[in-house]
C-alpha cells in the first residue's frame, strides 16, 4: 500500500472514502488500515485524536460513528478476539488520574425537557437469525483480562426514594429472576419483584 504524506491540515468538501462495499480495501496480512498516533503535553483543556459531529436537522436518522465487523470465515478469532469496537483507557507507569477516568463514557442528554421516544444511554441489542442455539450469548459480559481484579460490578447513585437505585421498602416476594452466567458455567439469579 502506497504512503502519502501531508504537511498541514487536509480538507475535503465531500468527505473521505476508503474503499466501497463492492470494492473494499483488501489486505492479506494483519495491519492497521487507518492509523492515527498523537501525543499531547497540554496542561489544560481536552485533546481529542478524532472529533466527529453529526447534526440531524430533519426527520432522518443515523449515527456519528457506526462500527461493523463481519465474520465470514470458520474459526475466526482462534487465539484472539473479534470485536465490533474495542475502546481502552490505560494508566501506565507513574500515570495517575486526579479526576474521572473511563474506558467508555456514554452520555444521554440535551436541553429538551420532553424529548419523547424510547431513549437510553446504552442499548444492548441482539440480531441473531431464528432457529439457532444462543446459550453462550449474553447481553453483558464482565471479564478480568489482567492479573488484578475489579472490586465491584457497578457504581450507582446513593439510594433514594426514586431513581435508578431506590431505597428498599419492606421485603416483597420475588416474582421474577434475571439469569447471570459465570465463566465457570454456573447460573446465578438476580431477584426481582413486581412490587416496590
Amino acid at each position: 500500500m502506497a504512503t502519502s504524506s501531508f504537511s498541514g491540515p487536509v480538507k475535503s468538501a465531500n468527505g473521505f472514502i476508503g474503499g466501497t462495499a463492492s470494492s473494499p480495501i483488501t489486505v492479506t496480512t494483519a495491519q492497521n488500515i487507518s492509523s492515527f498516533y498523537a501525543s499531547s503535553s497540554a496542561t489544560t483543556g481536552d485533546t481529542r485524536l478524532n472529533y466527529s459531529r453529526l447534526d440531524i436537522t430533519s426527520t432522518g436518522s443515523g449515527e456519528t460513528l457506526r462500527a461493523f465487523t463481519r465474520v465470514t470465515a470458520a474459526n475466526a478469532a482462534t487465539g484472539g478476539t473479534v470485536n465490533g469496537a474495542h475502546i481502552s483507557l490505560s494508566i501506565n507507569g507513574s500515570g495517575t488520574i486526579s479526576g474521572a477516568g473511563n474506558a467508555l463514557r456514554v452520555t444521554l442528554g440535551g436541553s429538551s425537557t420532553a424529548p419523547g421516544g424510547t431513549i437510553s444511554a446504552i442499548q444492548l441489542d441482539s440480531d441473531f437469525a431464528s432457529g439457532g442455539s444462543w446459550s453462550g450469548a449474553t447481553y453483558l459480559r464482565c471479564t478480568n483480562s489482567g492479573t488484578g481484579t475489579v472490586g465491584a460490578l457497578l457504581r450507582v447513585p446513593a439510594p433514594a426514594v426514586a431513581g435508578v437505585f431506590r431505597a428498599a421498602v419492606g421485603s416483597p416476594t420475588v416474582t421474577h429472576t434475571i439469569p447471570v452466567i459465570s465463566d465457570d458455567g454456573t447460573t446465578y439469579y438476580i431477584m426481582c419483584s413486581t412490587v416496590a
